[in-house]
């Protein structure tokens, strides 16, 4: 009976240090799990290395783990509602405004009470829903043409040139005149074309389905006094067709080739001085720049306004907004939510991190943490700043924003490449615009 009783304490002793083992074992793991982590599925491509030396120097430094994912160029919707549905889904992601809010909300967390969200410069800029904040803006960017200087002011100089300077160039009639002349002398100018080619590979066209249509969406919006339409006219269709136009006929390939051209081709036709002149934003400096070979000198890259024959657009300034909202998905765990927030936070709040942000990333930041000389410095962001000091020119709002849905912009983007196939007439594109504006409009309530 002593033997058995002995036996019976003892193996309790052992069941007990076993189980003891075991919370040790669960809570240590807990103790890890509490950490968190954080997975950022970004939009640009272009930013890609960018983003994994802000990951990998966050990551040194806590020892938190931060995976970054790139969604393909034009496939970020896609890409996102395949990797939400995963185990491993996006801690972080990205909304493109009040349009993008509606398809994710179910998975936005509330980030009013964030750190991040009390730095913000101006809160009606953040996504709002009733108290709730669900897009925070993290970066303000611009657009419009830009342009090589240098041969800009050799074209100046030869005899009979339409202009003397950038400065006569104000408005679409002397853009026009001006990129006419430069293309019967292209040869004395030693470029290919004006324009770098209109890039209409299917998802390589947001430039023109997105950014170029911008504009005559703003001045209908402006004309009506509003922020949104369920229906539009496209009343400066003409308009959008005259830039469009000398963009095509002024380049450097035949527009029946340019089904065939990505925004990468495009760009390294500019930095490589094929071509004067390329629509795109301030991120292009960073492929401008990397491109082997490239010709185009920091101090000669600059921007001007897209003009497109509006009246009054000789007061016009560059499209300048965002479409960059940080939304944290409300599905993870709340330590990887955690996790999450405090990596955004030290991005626009910590030294080390402001300065990944303006020197690495580049970006114009909307937030209180940043000083005037902790603004980017590369010759394309400092252009954009330059707009948004100009008092004397108004700025064009980003309001592709509240465009109805990608599939409207892909489909926009394909009668582009039809109209330049010669297989679509503009009335007929402007009739598709119309329709699928309002039935896309429509199908998202």
């Amino acid at each position: 009976m002593k033997l058995k009783k002995y036996l019976t304490i003892a193996l309790s002793a052992v069941m007990v240090t076993v189980a003891l083992t075991g919370c040790s074992s669960s809570s240590d793991k807990s103790s890890s799990d509490d950490e968190g982590s954080v997975y950022y599925l970004s939009f640009k491509p272009e930013q890609e290395e960018q983003w994994k030396k802000v990951a990998k120097t966050y990551e040194d430094k806590t020892g938190v783990k931060v995976k970054i994912v790139t969604a393909a160029s034009g496939k970020y919707e896609e890409t996102l509602k395949s990797e939400i549905a995963k185990d491993d889904a996006p801690t972080l992601f990205q909304i493109n405004g009040p349009v993008g809010y509606q398809n994710w909300k179910e998975y936005t967390a509330d980030l009013k009470d964030s750190e991040l969200y009390k730095h913000l410069l101006n809160e009606d800029l953040a996504i709002k829903d009733g108290d709730g904040v669900y897009g925070i803006p993290y970066v303000e960017e611009g657009y419009g043409i830009i342009y090589n200087e240098a041969i800009m002011n050799k074209y100046f100089k030869l005899d009979g040139a339409k202009a003397k300077s950038m400065d006569e160039i104000n408005s679409f009639k002397k853009l026009k005149e001006v990129t006419e002349d430069m293309q019967s002398k292209k040869d004395k100018l030693g470029i290919d074309g004006v324009f770098a080619s209109t890039s209409l590979t299917p998802g390589e066209d947001w430039r023109w389905q997105t950014h170029l249509a911008n504009l005559p969406v703003y001045y209908e919006y402006k004309d009506k006094d509003v922020k949104d339409l369920d229906k539009i006219d496209f009343k400066y269709a003409a308009q959008y067709k005259n830039i469009f136009d000398l963009y095509i006929n002024n380049s450097t390939c035949k527009p029946t080739l340019l089904g065939s051209k990505t925004v990468t081709d495009s760009m390294a036709e500019f930095a490589l001085g094929k071509a004067a002149m390329v629509q795109n934003g301030n991120w292009a400096w960073s492929q401008i720049s990397e491109v082997d070979g490239n010709t185009v000198k920091e101090n000669e890259i600059k921007f001007m306004p897209i003009y497109t024959g509006v009246d009054g657009e000789e007061k016009q300034g560059l499209c300048i907004g965002t479409e960059n909202y940080f939304s944290v998905n409300n599905k993870a765990s709340e330590a990887d939510q955690k996790a999450t927030k405090d990596f955004i936070n030290w991005m626009f709040t910590s030294d080390e991190g402001k300065d990944l942000v303006t020197n690495e990333l580049g970006f114009i930041a909307p937030f209180d943490t940043f000083s005037e000389d902790e603004a980017p410095q590369d010759p394309l962001a400092k252009e954009v700043i330059k707009y948004l000091g100009n008092k004397e020119l108004y700025n064009v709002d980003w309001n592709f924003t509240t465009f109805p849905s990608q599939t409207f912009k892909d489909d926009f983007g394909a009668a582009l490449l039809e109209y330049c196939n010669g297989n679509m007439k503009w009335n007929d594109v402007k009739k598709q615009v119309v329709e699928e504006w309002s039935s896309e409009k429509e199908a998202s309530k």
